[in-house]
């Protein structure tokens, strides 16, 4: 009988790409993951890992069994739902985790309705970017992820995880209050090519590209003067008038900052899309379901298109 946690520690290295990431992901020590790793050679009866340089890598028969390992894993979380249907209580944790957008406009309101309708459920939320997101996913640290489908998401089809669209978010032109965008309702993209840009620029964050990309579909390339490293920097910088930005409409800001948020029309109206994401073979277990359901709840109306019209998606 092959243990599952060796499994894992298998799919941890051919993820991370060396034994000594994978301890770290999964909080083990490297000897702990290389015992796990020699007693699953030892139950299937093939070498695993060969020489290359100073590291290791899969063999071609250990690539194998990471193909298998992955349903066997998905079978093993779909059996872990079913168990659940029959425990009694539900009483949690439920781990949620999500972007900074996510956590105030999606994950801390769903996790609110949550533990309003049952006082009893233990909720944990943790804001962090998707690759960070992902890998909890992965060593079993959190229940559900709201992610964007960036570089560092699971790509459709990944056979560790089942993703699914939360919505297609809208963003909005911020300008200065008393700029002229600001005065006649919607605007088109390309109304803004002029304007000084400001974005938001830290680690795991792809404002910056994407206010590129969209302005680009718009024919134009923004002249980005000004960095921050997070949305109420931004409101301050559009409030004291030094330029413009894309803000999604998850994102909040200071109530009395003198900016004003302009809905886009025409051809390039930008927007992204948030997805839920999950160990596959998860979603049907009782408390995720409840968590996907208060997370699509939780979805404001503002996060609509102003009027219709195409959408460019990141």
């Amino acid at each position: 009988m092959i243990d599952l946690r060796r499994l894992h520690a298998l799919r941890a290295v051919h993820q991370y790409g060396t034994v000594t990431a994978a301890a770290e992901a999964l909080h083990l020590t490297p000897s702990a993951v290389s015992h796990h790793l020699r007693e699953l050679a030892r139950e299937v009866k093939v070498p695993l890992l060969e020489p290359q340089g100073r590291n290791v890598r899969l063999t071609p028969a250990a690539l194998v069994l990471v193909g298998h390992a992955d349903a066997l894993l998905a079978r093993w979380e779909e059996a872990l739902a079913d168990l659940e249907s029959y425990r009694a209580g539900e009483a949690g944790p439920l781990r949620m985790c999500g972007f900074t957008t996510a956590i105030s406009g999606l994950v801390a309101p769903a996790a609110g309705r949550l533990r309003r309708a049952d006082p009893g459920l233990e909720v944990k939320v943790r804001e962090c970017d998707t690759d960070v997101a992902v890998g909890l996913l992965l060593a079993g640290e959190t229940d559900i992820a709201v992610i964007e489908p960036t570089a560092d998401a699971p790509p459709p089809g990944d056979p560790r995880f089942d993703r699914e669209e939360l919505l297609a978010e809208v963003l909005d032109l911020m300008v200065p209050a008393g700029h002229p965008l600001a005065r006649g309702g919607a605007v088109r993209l390309e109304d803004a090519a002029a304007e000084p840009w400001i974005v938001v620029t830290p680690d795991g964050c792809d404002h910056c590209q994407q206010v590129t990309a969209y302005c680009a579909a718009a024919g134009f390339a923004p002249r980005i003067e000004h960095d921050a490293t997070s949305w109420s920097a931004i409101w301050a910088l559009v409030g004291s008038g030094l330029g413009v930005s894309l803000v999604p409409r998850l994102a909040d800001g200071p109530g009395d900052a003198a900016v004003v948020r302009v809905p886009l029309t025409g051809a390039s109206v930008p927007a992204r899309r948030v997805l839920t994401c999950v160990r596959r073979g998860a979603r049907g277990h009782p408390l995720v379901a409840r968590g996907l359901q208060a997370l699509r709840e939780a979805v404001p109306e503002r996060c609509a298109p102003s009027a219709p019209g195409p959408r460019t998606a990141a």
